[in-house]
């Protein structure tokens, strides 16, 4: 056999500045404060979801940990780049949303990072 090996070209145009052509990925977790169940999910569903959504996020994922020692909630939501959420979180629209959820939550945590299409935590 004759393996001849023939050049094979591949163009990579890559943006001055990749970081802001990047999702960003705000991942919130919590544990739901006992007997504030019921109370907790009409906040979540009624206020909580669509007031994120008003500020520009989209929900890309949500989880509850049913066996095990981790946050008992985990959310994740998705900007077109980390540049806006800090953005975000720096409001006072922001902040009066996470103190309103944190009458209901203990242990409530939240991270940025780069969104990598996969279960980030």
């Amino acid at each position: 056999m004759n393996f001849q090996k023939k050049p094979k070209w591949l163009f990579w145009i890559m943006p001055e500045n990749r970081d802001a052509m990047a999702l960003g990925k705000l991942i919130l977790t919590w544990d739901i404060i006992p007997k504030q169940e019921q109370e907790y999910f009409e906040f979540v569903v009624r206020d909580f979801l669509p007031n994120v959504q008003k500020l520009g996020f989209q929900l890309s994922d949500a989880w509850v940990t049913v066996y095990g020692d981790q946050p008992q909630v985990l959310v994740g939501v998705i900007m077109p780049s980390v540049k806006e959420i800090f953005q975000v979180l720096g409001s006072d629209e922001w902040a009066e949303l996470a103190n309103k959820l944190k009458d209901f939550v203990k242990n409530y945590h939240q991270k940025v990072t780069k969104a990598s299409g996969r279960f980030q935590f």
